[in-house]
């Protein structure tokens, strides 16, 4: 039981803080698709970073679906949606958090 509030409280701070550094830098650039291409491949590092997190979404992805199907993971769709919007830092624990509801519920 206690997996499940970890899970919840990861999700939590898995949205608040990249999105407390994504927001003003995109208060600031406005809804600018160049400039946000140019942030994102400044230099070798970043340009890793993208490419990792980038694949491992794409991977996130495709396990909540197939194991949300699998499993009958409630609201499944929440997570998918999260991994989209926000990043993996926020879907894959919402994801876990779900199935861990899930699990103690049914």
């Amino acid at each position: 039981m206690l997996a499940k509030w970890v899970y919840l409280a990861l999700a939590v701070i898995g949205a608040v803080i990249p999105m407390s550094i994504f927001l003003p830098w995109a208060w600031q650039n406005r809804p600018d698709l160049q400039a946000f291409l140019a942030a994102l491949n400044a230099n070798p590092i970043s340009r890793f970073f993208a490419w990792d997190l980038l694949i491992a979404g794409l991977a996130v992805l495709a396990w909540i679906v197939i194991e949300a199907r699998r499993r009958r993971v409630a609201h499944a769709w929440a997570a998918a949606l999260g991994t989209l919007c926000v990043g993996v830092s926020f879907g894959l624990p919402l994801y876990l958090y779900l199935r861990e509801r899930c699990r103690h519920t049914g």
